[in-house]
């Protein structure tokens, strides 16, 4: 196991693990089932990427999130690391490659998507594949507590099957007890093994501001502020308008979404990676994979839906441990539009079926035909002629998906990528006999490696640079090539697009099962009224609040979050009213003392102790008898 520091500094650049790594490295060395619960920015990928590169074997890595399948898959590449990805939205000859080099192309990761399993041309590859560890990272996926539960993420389990040895290493940023106990179940696991790294963030400020005015207080905020922040709000649209209204007030800020290019995002990111954005206003596709240490506040103009949602974004502030705050903006328009989205996120059946039955007549899919095929899809579009409200078309796809009828891929590969068919000796032969493609064959072959073992992403604006071409000139040349079957070309991509997973149905045969749509919104609603209740609170610490929401009792009161530095009735800070009434109810519970006797006991400022004695024996707590001994009534 010493190598794995080496591993470590080698590709990582780091001297050392951060908490909680090694014991996770060192778990699944030991062939041990294990679950790693390290919140966001904890470093939950080096885990298993660390201990897969210091074994023999590839490590199967399954998510849900295509962005940070991108993500981790580029990161990777770059450390010049073997990694081979499949999702939705690729074609079947892109997917063979990538089974057969997982096979036989020497490879480390293969990360894939959870509905990969249940395919039967999928499970014929991976019997033949050498793992050394299954990693399943958002692991509460795969629990009916879990707040974004996908049914897709049940069929891990029979791998169970195909690989009786192979450890299983289930990651998770958040999650409460029962989510922790049912992933282990759901897993089959062998042994109950949890590694969990405490929640609890002492710089981490949390604040709740009510403000009817969110944008007033925004940009006020920010102006007094220092340092770079995210500012998270719920629609694409308000994104925009919120950066250029901060811009109008000479704030360096800039707008992420989801919808925007995939070469947009990526430099709106890098630019405020770098500092040269200081505020990003964004939806809750922005922060995936990103650790930006010296973040040093993130605000929430809109609630989040869950508890779980808020723990992750508010953490990315203050990775750095110096003092950050993250505020949540609320009023009571907040409370009647978190309601509602309840209501919009479960259409009627009727609407579903209908939403369905449309998208297949806009697309050409006949009944019993279609299943497996990729097809653009563009929501906007597709509304406005059949008249459906988008929100009404996105929420009937998402309930589609979880039934595994079809998959709704928001964000496809954007980039174009090619594969040379034929071998070396013969491109050599097709070059000599064709000069005009003799020195573009020889750019490609320069500007990118591993072009005749897997499909690699190309740039026809870079190539288009170095071979002084136009745009359309280098189109049309690889378009050429692919005529010839010298290569596989594939274009680049620019809508999102629908996988049918079974062949269309008719309408009456769409069923959503009760786990999917009555069980999933009675919990949904649950999620939201924590999240209304904990910005509603005015009692209980925020940081205690959200810790015991995930299950870590016992904490102490962070001293810092608005309801800490509120004022108590008795008059002086609550923070400091339970701490001090907590050494009073521990004193007297041993033996009755006088109050000139506690206060000199207690090691706090004497006026605040009488003023919190005062204000329990007003209240009942504890009471004085007609010798001034003061008693405990109750604990």
């Amino acid at each position: 196991m010493g190598q794995i520091n080496e591993i470590l500094k080698q590709y990582w650049g780091y001297d050392e693990f951060r908490p909680l790594q090694e014991d996770i490295i060192k778990s699944v060395a030991d062939q041990k089932d294990t679950l790693g619960l390290m919140p966001t920015g904890g470093g939950k990928s080096i885990t298993f990427q660390v201990y897969s590169m210091s074994i023999e074997g590839m490590c199967l890595v399954i998510t849900p999130l295509i962005a940070l399948i991108k993500d981790q898959v580029e990161n990777l590449r770059s450390k010049k690391i073997k990694v081979l990805a499949i999702y939705s939205g690729m074609t079947t000859r892109e997917i063979d490659i990538a089974l057969n080099n997982a096979i036989y192309g020497d490879y480390k990761f293969l990360y894939i998507s959870p509905e990969r399993i249940g395919s039967e041309k999928f499970r014929e590859y991976l019997v033949k594949m050498k793992l050394n560890l299954i990693t399943v990272d958002e692991a509460h996926c795969i629990s009916q507590w879990g707040y974004d539960f996908r049914p897709s993420y049940l069929k891990i389990s029979d791998l169970r099957t195909i690989f009786p040895d192979v450890p299983i290493l289930a990651l998770t940023a958040t999650a409460t007890q029962k989510v922790v106990d049912d992933i282990q179940d759901k897993l089959l696991f062998k042994q109950k093994n949890v590694l969990q790294k405490s929640f609890r963030r002492d710089n981490l400020i949390y604040l709740i501001r009510d403000k009817e005015d969110k944008m007033g207080y925004l940009t006020e905020t920010i102006l007094k502020s220092r340092g770079t922040g995210i500012v998270y709000v719920r629609s694409r649209k308000k994104t925009r308008e919120i950066a250029l209204a901060l811009q109008q007030q000479k704030i360096t800020a800039d707008y992420y979404h989801a919808g925007l290019a995939p070469d947009l995002r990526s430099t709106k990111q890098d630019k405020w990676m770098n500092g040269e954005t200081r505020v990003i206003v964004a939806t809750n596709a922005f922060g995936m994979g990103i650790d930006k240490p010296d973040v040093r506040f993130v605000i929430h103009i809109d609630l989040p839906d869950s508890l779980e949602a808020y723990f992750q974004e508010a953490g990315r502030a203050g990775r750095d441990g110096k003092k950050s705050v993250a505020v949540m903006l609320y009023n009571n328009t907040d409370k009647r539009r978190l309601h509602k989205m309840v209501t919009d996120s479960f259409p009627e059946m009727e609407v579903i079926r209908s939403v369905y039955n449309s998208i297949s007549n806009y697309l050409m899919v006949a009944i019993g035909s279609g299943k497996g095929g990729v097809f653009s899809f563009r929501i906007e579009d597709f509304s406005k002629r059949f008249g459906f409200q988008t929100s009404s078309v996105y929420h009937s796809l998402k309930l589609l998906e979880r039934q595994e009828y079809l998959s709704y891929v928001e964000n496809v590969d954007n980039y174009s990528h090619i594969l040379f068919t034929v071998r070396r000796d013969d491109l050599y032969k097709i070059q000599m006999e064709n000069d005009g493609l003799d020195s573009f064959i020889k750019l490609i072959l320069r500007s990118y490696t591993g072009v005749f073992t897997d499909f690699v992403n190309i740039d026809e604006a870079l190539l288009s640079h170095r071979a002084n071409l136009t745009g359309d000139q280098v189109y049309q040349m690889l378009k050429l090539l692919a005529q010839m079957k010298v290569i596989d070309y594939i274009p680049q991509k620019k809508t999102p697009v629908i996988v049918y997973e079974t062949e269309r149905l008719d309408t009456s045969r769409i069923k959503i099962g009760a786990n999917n749509y009555q069980h999933r919104k009675v919990k949904y609603q649950l999620q939201v009224d924590a999240v209304i209740d904990y910005a509603t609170n005015n009692q209980k610490c925020r940081s205690v609040l959200l810790l015991e929401y995930f299950g870590q009792l016992g904490s102490e009161p962070c001293g810092f979050c608005d309801v800490c530095n509120g004022e108590h009735e008795s008059g002086i800070k609550l923070a400091d009213y339970n701490r001090i009434s907590a050494k009073i109810k521990t004193l007297l519970g041993t033996t009755p003392l006088q109050i000139e006797k506690i206060v000199s006991q207690i090691d706090e400022p004497g006026p605040s102790v009488i003023k919190v004695a005062r204000w329990l024996l007003d209240n009942g707590v504890i009471r004085s008898a007609p010798n001034g001994m003061i008693t405990i009534v109750s604990l």
